[in-house]
């Protein structure tokens, strides 16, 4: 019976990021990244936190593995909000308008 109702709460998690996200500006990505972002840090410090303890071999395993994953996470992510910010850069053309040779 657990298992039926973790798949019930992975299926609405689902439908409702899905319907949330779909909602949102294009305008608003940026900043809802960032805050993903944020989100996935402290992801990280739980998996810090739950390699760290060491109560058996299975944990800590599980618990590096976490680890490696929640920081491709966030390096990824924030690697994709800098790349997003540098769209809403302003051009520099001052070089190609005809300046002093």
């Amino acid at each position: 019976m657990e298992a039926v109702f973790l798949a019930f709460v992975l299926m609405l998690s689902i439908f409702l990021g899905f319907e949330l996200i779909s909602k949102v500006p294009a305008t608003l990505h940026t900043p809802l990244m960032s805050g993903a972002n944020a989100i996935s840090g402290i992801t990280l410090v739980g998996a810090i936190t739950s390699a760290g303890v060491g109560s058996n071999e299975m944990a800590t395993i599980l618990g590096s593995l976490a680890v490696a994953f929640a920081t491709i996470n966030v390096v990824g992510g924030y690697m994709v909000t800098n790349r997003m910010l540098s769209m809403f850069k302003k051009k520099d053309t001052s070089d190609s308008a005809g300046g002093a040779s």
